[in-house]
């Protein structure tokens, strides 16, 4: 199990962010995200994606995100500026434990850093959440999420030139 807590999600300001850190995670290769804000659209919005483009990618929101560090089993990774360097950590990870990645969206609290098994940092510049989270998953993956089957009702073919889809009854638009 690899799920991603987000931490701080501000309805108003982070919708877009967090949307693409869930659409992130559902196509880099987790399986489930965690929002820690209530939010009712955003858990729509990924179903909704969910059904059209398959896979049981799960979401929740409206978590107090310490309850889920308490009772996390596994290995806690934190993305940060502030971390260590990602290719030296990317090693020390068990890949046979289960996995939650905190990605934040304001300020995050001590207790996150304290709490975390590893700190890791993408880069020591400021940047994106949403980038962050892709490269981690990819190194993590060794790009292996490329060839991941969802099997969805819609299936998009890789083309250079036009749009190729297949959908659910195997015609290609």
């Amino acid at each position: 199990m690899i799920a991603v807590l987000r931490f701080g999600h501000r309805i108003d300001r982070d919708k877009r962010i967090t949307t693409h850190v869930a659409l992130v995670a559902r196509a880099f290769g987790a399986d489930k995200i965690i929002i820690t804000t209530k939010y009712e659209k955003i858990k729509e919005n990924i179903t909704s994606i969910c059904k059209k483009f398959g896979g049981n990618f799960q979401i929740e929101t409206g978590v107090d995100p310490k309850k889920i560090i308490k009772q996390w089993k596994g290995t806690i990774v934190h993305l940060t500026m502030y971390g260590d360097e990602l290719e030296k950590s990317l090693s020390k990870i068990d890949k046979t434990d289960d996995l939650l990645i905190i990605v934040g969206a304001e300020k995050v609290p001590p207790y996150f850093y304290e709490s975390a098994n590893f700190n890791i940092s993408v880069g020591n510049q400021p940047h994106s959440e949403v980038a962050a989270l892709a490269i981690f998953l990819d190194r993590y993956f060794k790009g292996k999420w490329l060839t991941k089957q969802f099997k969805g009702k819609i299936e998009i073919i890789p083309s250079n030139k036009g749009k190729k889809v297949i959908s659910e009854k195997g015609k290609s638009d």
